[in-house]
Order: C-alpha cells, then sequence, then structure tokens
C-alpha cells in the first residue's frame, strides 16, 4: 500500500477510429489480453489497465473505437461522456498512419474538447510497407501537440508512446501550444478541410502498389460470382484441417483422462469410500466433465487459431460486406454478419457481441437468432452424426474431407436458416427499417501468428472450455442421479424416455434422444454420450470412441437416415445452452425475450423435423 503511493499517478484515455490498432497498443502498454480483431466495432465496453513507468503509474482507459464525437450511436456516447465527465489527464489520439487524414478528424475534435491529447501514429510498419511516409515533426508543429510514431504489434513498438507521456508528465502534461487562432474549427467542413491540408503536408505516398493489391484481392474476395465461392472453399479447408487434426489429440486426451478416472476409482475403493459418495463425484461429475474436455479442446485448439488468422489477416470484415446486402433485403443489420462469426465459437459470446448493432430493433432480432449458427458446442455431435452417416464410418483423408465439405453446406444452411428468422422477425414482430451503417473495410495485413495462437487460446478456447466445465458439472451430478434413482425397478431417466417418447415420435426422433437433448442443456457436448448411455442402460456416461460401435448400437435402436436427419436439424435448431440463455436474459433485460430466444429456434427445428418425417414416409421405400 505504501510503495503505490510513491507513484505519480495520472490517468490516460485511448481514443481512436475502429480498427487503428488501439486495443492492441492497450495490450501492449498493459500486459492485459483485451481480444483485438482485424475489423471494426470489437470494443463496446471500456476495458482498462495500468502501466508504470519512470515513477509514473498510468491508468489507462481504451474507449469504443468511434470516427467521430459529433454522432449518437452507443460507441459516440461511450466515448464522449468519459471524456466530459471523467477529465482524465491526457488523452491518447490514435491514427492509423495508412489513413491518418481519417483519424485526424477525430484528433481534432478531441483538441476541442481537451487541451491535453497526444497523438499516437499507430500501424507505422504497415505504412512503411505500403511507401506512406508521415513527417511526425510536422504533425506536431502544426497540431500544436507531441507526436508518436508507434508500431503496437511489434516488439518494442509502444516505446515513443511512453517517451510522449513521460516528457508529457514532466512539462505541460501535453498540453496544446496551439493560439486560440490555431484551435480546430467546430464545424464538421472546416474539420475535413483542416484534416486535408495537415495531410498534405505531413503525408508522402511512395507507391501505391500495395492499394492496387488490396483491390484485386477486394474484388476476388467479395465479388458477386467470386465472393460465396472463395468463402465455402474456405469453410471447407477451416473445417478439414480441423476434423483431420482434432482426432488424434482427441483419442490421446481421451485416454489419460479415462486412466486417471480409473485410478481415482481405485484409490476411492482401497480407502474404503462408500459408493454414494464416490460415484457421482467420479461417474458423474468428472466423467461428464473429462468428456467435454477430451471432445472440446483439441478441435477448438485447431479452429479458434484458424479463425483467428482469418480475422487477422482482414478476411471477416469482408464476409459482412458479401452478406450485407443479404441482410439488408431482411430489413436487418449488416453488423449481424460479424456477431454471426462470433457464435461460431460461442452463441453466449455472439449474444454478447450484439452491442455493436446500435439499432434496438436490429440488435433484438441479431440475439433471437444467433443461437441458429452452430456453436462449437454443437460441433462433437454433428461431427458423430456426419461420420456416422454421411461418411459411413470411413476414415482417412476422403472421410475427413467428406465431412468437412458436410461441416460448411451445414454452416450455409444455418446462416440461410437465420436469415430467414430475421426476415421473418421483421415482418411480424420487430417491423421496421434497416439501418444504415459504415463498415470499414481494413487493409490485409499478414497476421502474427505466434500473437493469434496464444490470444485465441487464452481469449477463446480456454475461455469456453471454462464456461462449458462450469455448466458440465452439475449436469453430471444431475445424469448420475436420474440414472441411478429408481422407483421400483425402473430408473427416473427411464421413466422421462418412456412419457417423452409418443411425443418425440411425431418428430421423427423417439424418447431417448429427445430426452438427451433435454439433458444436455448445460452442455451440448454431452448429447452423443448421453443418448448411448440410455440406449444400452447404463449408469453413467458412457465414452466409446469406435464409430462401427457407436453406428450399432443406434442401429439397433432403431435408427435410420430419417432418424439421424432428423436429429441433426434438431440439433441445429433447437433452444440455447444455458449459459447463453442468462446471457440473453442479461443483454436484454427481459424475460419475454429470453423466452422468445428459446422458443424460436425450437419451433423452427421441430417444424424442419416434421416436415423431413412426413417427406420420409411419403418415399415407397424406406431408407
Amino acid at each position: 500500500m505504501n510503495q503505490e503511493k510513491k507513484w505519480t499517478i495520472k490517468t490516460i484515455a485511448l481514443a481512436g477510429n475502429p480498427n487503428v490498432g488501439k486495443s492492441t497498443l492497450f495490450n501492449a502498454l498493459t500486459g492485459l489480453r483485451q481480444h483485438t480483431g482485424n475489423w471494426p466495432g470489437k470494443t463496446v465496453e471500456l476495458a482498462r489497465g495500468t502501466v508504470r513507468h519512470k515513477g509514473v503509474l498510468y491508468q489507462i482507459t481504451d474507449l469504443p473505437g468511434c470516427y467521430s464525437l459529433l454522432s449518437h450511436s452507443q460507441e459516440e456516447e461511450i466515448a464522449r461522456d468519459f471524456l466530459l465527465s471523467q477529465t482524465p489527464d491526457l488523452v491518447v489520439a490514435v491514427c492509423d498512419a495508412c489513413c491518418l487524414e481519417r483519424g485526424l478528424l477525430l484528433a481534432l475534435q478531441l483538441l476541442s474538447l481537451s487541451d491535453h491529447v497526444i497523438l499516437c501514429v499507430n500501424l507505422m510498419d504497415e505504412a512503411a510497407r505500403r511507401g506512406i511516409h508521415i513527417r511526425t515533426d510536422i504533425l506536431s508543429t502544426l497540431l500544436g501537440i507531441p507526436v508518436a510514431a508507434c508500431s503496437a504489434r511489434s516488439r518494442g513498438g509502444t516505446a515513443p508512446l511512453l517517451r510522449a507521456l513521460e516528457q508529457s508528465s514532466q512539462s505541460s502534461g501535453g498540453k496544446s501550444n496551439l493560439s486560440a487562432a490555431q484551435k480546430p474549427p467546430a464545424q464538421s467542413a472546416d474539420l475535413v478541410r483542416r484534416a486535408e491540408e495537415i495531410c498534405r503536408q505531413a503525408v508522402t505516398c511512395d507507391s501505391a502498389a500495395c492499394d492496387r493489391r488490396d483491390r484485386k484481392l477486394d474484388a476476388l474476395f467479395t465479388g458477386r460470382i467470386t465472393g460465396f465461392p472463395i468463402l465455402f472453399l474456405l469453410l471447407l479447408c477451416l473445417f478439414w484441417i480441423t476434423v483431420s487434426g482434432a482426432s488424434v489429440p482427441s483419442a490421446l486426451l481421451s485416454g489419460c483422462l479415462s486412466s486417471l478416472e480409473g485410478r481415482l476409482l481405485s484409490a476411492a475403493q482401497s480407502l474404503g469410500i462408500p459408493s454414494s459418495l464416490y460415484e457421482p463425484a467420479i461417474c458423474g461429475v468428472y466423467r461428464v466433465s473429462s468428456w467435454v474436455v477430451s471432445v472440446m479442446l483439441p478441435p477448438m485448439a485447431i479452429f479458434f487459431p484458424l479463425f483467428t488468422l482469418l480475422e487477422d489477416s482482414g478476411y471477416l470484415p469482408r464476409i459482412a460486406f458479401n452478406l450485407d446486402r443479404c441482410f439488408q433485403k431482411c430489413r436487418t443489420c449488416g453488423k449481424q454478419a460479424l456477431t454471426m462469426c462470433m457464435s461460431l465459437g460461442c452463441s453466449a459470446v455472439g449474444v454478447t457481441g450484439c452491442r455493436i448493432i446500435d439499432s434496438p430493433r436490429e440488435k433484438l432480432i441479431a440475439v433471437l437468432t444467433s443461437c441458429l449458427i452452430p456453436c462449437n458446442g454443437k460441433f462433437p455431435a454433428l461431427l458423430t452424426l456426419i461420420t456416422l452417416f454421411a461418411a459411413g464410418g470411413r476414415r482417412g483423408p476422403a472421410a475427413s474431407l467428406l465431412t468437412a465439405f458436410c461441416l460448411a453446406g451445414t454452416l450455409l444452411f444455418c446462416t440461410g436458416a437465420a436469415l430467414f428468422a430475421s426476415f421473418l422477425l421483421s415482418r411480424t414482430l420487430l417491423r421496421g427499417m434497416p439501418s444504415s451503417f459504415t463498415l470499414e473495410l481494413p487493409p490485409y495485413r499478414r497476421p502474427k501468428v505466434g500473437q493469434v495462437i496464444l490470444r485465441s487460446m487464452l481469449d477463446r478456447t480456454l475461455f469456453v472450455l471454462g464456461r462449458a466445465l462450469t455448466v458440465a458439472a452439475p449436469a453430471g451430478l444431475l445424469i448420475w442421479a436420474l440414472a441411478n434413482v429408481r422407483t421400483g425397478d425402473v430408473s427416473l431417466l427411464a421413466r422421462l424416455v418412456a412419457l417423452l417418447d409418443p411425443l418425440a415420435r411425431i418428430f421423427g426422433l423417439d424418447g431417448t434422444i429427445l430426452t438427451a437433448f433435454i439433458l444436455s442443456l448445460p452442455a451440448n457436448e454431452i448429447l452423443i454420450p448421453l443418448m448411448l448411455m440410455i440406449y444400452m442402460g447404463n449408469s453413467s456416461l458412457l465414452d466409446i470412441a469406435d464409430p462401427q460401435i457407436i453406428f450399432s448400437v443406434f442401429a439397433e435402436n432403431g435408427w435410420t437416415w430419417q432418424t439421424a436427419l432428423c436429429t441433426a436439424l434438431f440439433l441445429l435448431m433447437h433452444w440455447p445452452c444455458a449459459a447463453t440463455c442468462l446471457t440473453i436474459h442479461k443483454e436484454t433485460g427481459s424475460l419475454k425475450w429470453t423466452l422468445a430466444a428459446v422458443l424460436l429456434p425450437t419451433g423452427m427445428g421441430l417444424l424442419a423435423c416434421l416436415l423431413c418425417r412426413l417427406l420420409f414416409d411419403c418415399l415407397p421405400y424406406p431408407i
């Protein structure tokens, strides 16, 4: 406590346009791992951290990315309110060296609010690669404030900013040296002209080769003819690498955890612990949790870094650009495409990401339809069903490619379902016209592979895995209790299966499948093991890795192509998991809309299953 008092404390606010590397700069300064990405709208809430430098403790606040302080979007309001109410000691205006003119518009507005501003020109390495040269001394003279040239993504790239902060702390605190006549104009048109004048004097460009490269790539990735086929091929490659690369580590991890379970059981028995005490903990909680870890961790450790590489390279905003026309026709916001990308990892994260949508109506539509995109928790069950019925239980490169093809097609189907649901909502419960938004297409960048792997593991893989384990542990205890508590000679689980069977048959399912869906509410990862446990009459979750054994168990219990297809359809479209439901309630603040988010995908899933069953019933030969 006494040591903290020796430090001089300065409050710093980081302000800047979206996608200028502001959050990356924040992470480099503070050492925190706020998730950053190469597309706008990532930061909506305030992030805070500290950095100590030469006797000064800098308390840094990362404001949401915004283009102006004059608009009324959520990002602009948060940034403006913080600057006016908190009055930080220094405001660091972060600009993109490749698009300095646009960043200067915000910097000039900040100068009209505060006399204590430092201009940080970030991404200088990117500008140098593009042949763009910036005279920071001229910038400093024209603006009357310190200017720091940084490359936050590089090691030591924040040193110029730290020196500027040090000099500002020792002198006037970054106070502007402009005279009253040189102060930034208040009118927007005058601000634009002022920014253009400054850039003409301070910026020179040697070559437009990189711009030509970006335009050629955009013509390829966002073209009306080539955009969607390339998107499908990229998804195909991503899923193929994930499927083919995750099988071996998943089997090894499952074997290690299973071996540990055996040792725990032996230890409990040798210590004389009653079975009524150790079986719920080991056969229930531990077994379910270990299954979730072995099934989720290897695919996530491959999928998330690959997905983050696409994000870091600048491709994800292109996906939103391609889908914007579709969402506009559905009278929703194109930003919904970005939230759908987030939902691929975790639906709860996708729901939280809906904060980037300004319109309350369109934000609500995005929240209600986010669960139609398959999250990472659904992939294990999807992989199992595809492997058994589409790939025929085969193994090898051909089977992996076929599985990946089916997964990519499944994702496109779910995207269509989300668009259809958005269209229905915009015409019924949530009528309205689509709002316009500005989507910045960032330049293509070479991803920092090491940083991407570390960031994806910390920010995504471990986060999602921790969330899954939090809900999987109590689910394991409940499942064990239902399977082992008996009334008469029948377990509670068997009675539940018998009760739900008539209803499930209407939709091409059976009581076991529907019961497994209900009990997997905490975590979709345990769906297939639950089915196997019930079918085989076991008292605890079963870990069976051999596809042939799983297929034989399903076939013996009456599974057909119809059953598999209906199960897959309901897996893609059913109620969200418990964590996502809690997140929806938190974001909407309404039990009514949370219930709507549960009923909408469930209703669509049941309708799809019913139509599928009726279609199969019309076939002359059973399949």
